[in-house]
């Protein structure tokens, strides 16, 4: 049985445990359990696939066995690392997307633990890439609270972590580690997912690229540093910090604070691991050169620059910030906020409304290493550029925040974003929330789509890869020596478990997979705004594969175009939009196409399980072309569908309520 579908059955024991050394026991395989479902909210796949499989396949006959023949072989495809998931979904799509989802409500079971369940959520997130965590024997949590118990606590830790990561790097040399830590930045400004021309930068950029992946697949113990990991965030205990709040109180003299922090300061430690502060209830301004491997402060409004729960040398590795209450502001450096680079960067905000401003690479991010922002509670502001909040290459980048209305914007490569080699997720528990991303990196399209234009202008685009997408390194050119270099995609997430949320993006986003990458976005309740662009809503392209399902509420769909929206597939990718229960949804596709649509040996599919919903696209409704299946579905409801002023399709054949239309090229439209 798959990892995901044990995590599914075990949740609400993983508050429990006392690490997750114990979790990897629940992962050994035992095929005769029956499939379970989470216990926050059953699985729509499940649900529905008897009620759709059978139709679709009936209706797409030859050319869904046809399809299905020529997706068996997409492991010959020239990229390196792909990801089990990934081949499994492009072969085989019903269970690969069923899959995906159970992971994704493993994902927000655990999450809802809070703090206590970050350790299982790492775990869970990386068996997503067929990683799994070293053993660890957690250090002890303090019997008594006095200062040297207290201590003892915080320095074991870090110990312990530091022994993990050393371990996990021990096969580089120091060339190699310095070249990690560098290409980290490196890779963070130029990573693009397709190069269509090879000039002399482009070329020791795509090669760099490949020894960098080289180096963390094959001679770093991912195992060990994610212990390191693991380790680290139980210092997250709440009862734990709230009894350190409670024994120190004492301000030191200003003679002996680090030069960098303002305000009260009630310890200072200097260890091998770094410094440890402890910072007084009051304001604090942190802006510290030194090497920092904990900061805790108890309170105030607080400002953080520079590098905040980031390594600045490839010699520090690991480093930590908690911070327990008060209004916030975090400034970051490039790579400088909650990244992973060679090591562990764990920022934990427990309570405030705070602002974090985001370099490239940061909030939650990971470059050779894993990245952790988890902020529990406030109505908090994430503002990036790229490669932010819940992103990654090489590593694990997360971003979990617990409760508030939050609002997260970045230019591109965002908001759950994996890259090569990379897991990124953005999980928000609840609140009313805007994701935007996008309307900075001009499209490559523009060229043929928007010739003359310019910004502003209606068919200008840009590109987001972003709010749950997976992308890799395509390098297009049949040059059989440049090959090897095609990198595959990652695994980019986006949950969002409560709220009236509005998503606003670019093209490639909202649950888009691209190259070999998997991109997931589950949304679980409330009233939703999703308006997207082109690749959007469930989409993919070149042995991609997209996944977006909506499992409640009246939502309200919509996109700039000019193509290619609501389970979308494109060059041997699959794709599924879901809108599951039966809400009042409006689809608002005029200025684009797709609600089920498939080209060029693609797998697209569109489901809305029921309720009285109103269309508008200019093409699709499962219709496909280039040896492809695809299939528009919806179940139950009196619908309303209105054809473009422009459209050429017979009155007889346009989609309607509660007819059937069978397209000669391997498209099915089913309205009950």
């Amino acid at each position: 049985m798959n990892r995901f579908l044990l995590l599914l059955f075990s949740a609400p024991l993983l508050i429990w445990l006392p690490s997750c050394s114990a979790l990897q026991g629940l992962y050994a395989s035992t095929d005769s359990l029956p499939a379970p479902h989470s216990h926050m909210r059953q699985s729509a796949l499940d649900r529905l696939t008897p009620t759709v499989r059978k139709d679709f396949e009936q209706l797409t006959g030859s050319r869904h066995r046809d399809l299905r023949a020529e997706h068996a072989t997409v492991e010959k495809i020239p990229a390196q690392f792909k990801r089990r998931l990934v081949i499994e979904t492009l072969k085989q799509p019903w269970d690969g997307l069923t899959e995906l989802e159970r992971q994704g409500l493993a994902l927000a079971d655990m999450a809802k633990g809070g703090a206590i369940n970050l350790p299982a959520l790492l775990d869970a997130l990386e068996a997503g890439m067929d990683r799994t965590s070293a053993f660890s024997q957690p250090v002890p949590l303090p019997t008594s609270f006095t200062h040297e118990d207290l201590l003892a606590f915080m320095i074991g830790s870090l110990e312990q972590a530091s022994l993990h990561r050393e371990k996990a790097l021990t096969n580089l040399t120091e060339a190699e580690r310095h070249f990690l830590f560098l290409h980290a930045q490196s890779i963070t400004e130029h990573f693009i997912p397709q190069i269509s021309s090879l000039s002399n930068q482009a070329s020791a950029q795509v090669k760099a690229n490949l020894r960098f992946a080289e180096l963390l697949e094959k001679q770093v113990d991912y195992a060990s540093l994610l212990a390191s990991a693991q380790v680290l965030a139980r210092l997250a205990n709440e009862p734990w910090l709230h009894q350190a709040a409670a024994t120190w109180t004492i301000p030191l003299p200003v003679s002996a604070v680090p030069p960098g922090v303002t305000g009260d300061v009630l310890l200072v430690q200097k260890t091998s691991y770094g410094l440890i502060i402890i910072g007084g209830p009051g304001p604090n301004t942190y802006e510290i050169e030194e090497r920092v491997g904990l900061i805790i402060d108890l309170g105030g409004n607080d400002l953080y620059r520079g590098k905040i729960a980031a390594s600045a040398h490839e010699s520090q590795g690991n480093a930590v910030v908690i911070d327990l209450a008060g209004n916030d502001t975090y400034t970051g450096a490039p790579l400088g906020l909650a990244t992973g680079r060679l090591g562990v960067g764990l920022l934990i905000d427990h309570d405030g409304d705070d602002v974090y401003q985001l370099d490239m690479g940061s909030g939650g991010a990971g470059f050779g290493g894993l990245g952790i922002l988890f902020d529990a509670k406030g109505n908090d502001v994430y503002t990036g550029n790229r490669l932010t909040q819940g992103a990654a290459i090489g590593g694990l980048g997360l971003l979990l925040d617990g409760a508030g209305n939050d609002r997260y914007t970045s230019h591109g490569f965002a908001i759950g974003f994996g890259g090569p080699l990379g897991v990124g997720a953005v999980i928000d528990i609840a609140g009313d929330d805007h994701y935007q991303c996008g309307d900075t990196y001009p499209s490559a399209y523009n060229s043929q789509d928007a010739a003359t234009g310019k910004p502003g202008d209606p068919l200008y685009q840009y590109d987001c890869f972003g709010l749950g997408a997976g992308s890799g390194q395509r390098i297009l050119t049949k040059t059989v020596e440049w090959q090897p270099y095609n990198l595959a995609g990652g695994l980019g997430i986006l949950l969002d478990l409560e709220g009236r949320d509005h998503y606003d993006s670019a093209n490639f986003s909202q649950g888009q997979g691209y190259f070999f990458g998997a991109g997931m976005k589950l949304d679980f309740d409330g009233d939703d705004e999703h308006q997207g662009a082109r690749y959007g809503h469930g989409a993919s392209a070149h042995f991609g594969v997209g996944l977006f399902i909506d499992q409640q509420g009246n939502d309200h769909y919509s996109s700039s175009g000019p193509f290619y929206n609501g389970g979308v597939a494109w060059d041997h990718s699959v794709s599924l939009m879901l809108d599951a229960e039966k809400g009042r949804d409006i689809y608002s596709f005029e200025r684009s196409t797709g609600l089920g649509r498939a080209d060029h040996g693609g797998w697209g599919l569109f489901i809305d399980e029921g309720g009285e919903d109103q269309y508008l696209a200019t093409s699709g409704f499962g219709d496909s072309s280039e040896k492809s299946v695809a299939g528009f579905f919806d179940l139950e409801g009196k619908d309303i569908y209105t054809s473009p002023s422009t459209s050429s399709t017979p009155a007889d054949a346009r989609p309607t309520d509660g007819r059937r239309i069978f397209y000669p090229q391997g498209g099915a439209f089913v309205d009950r």
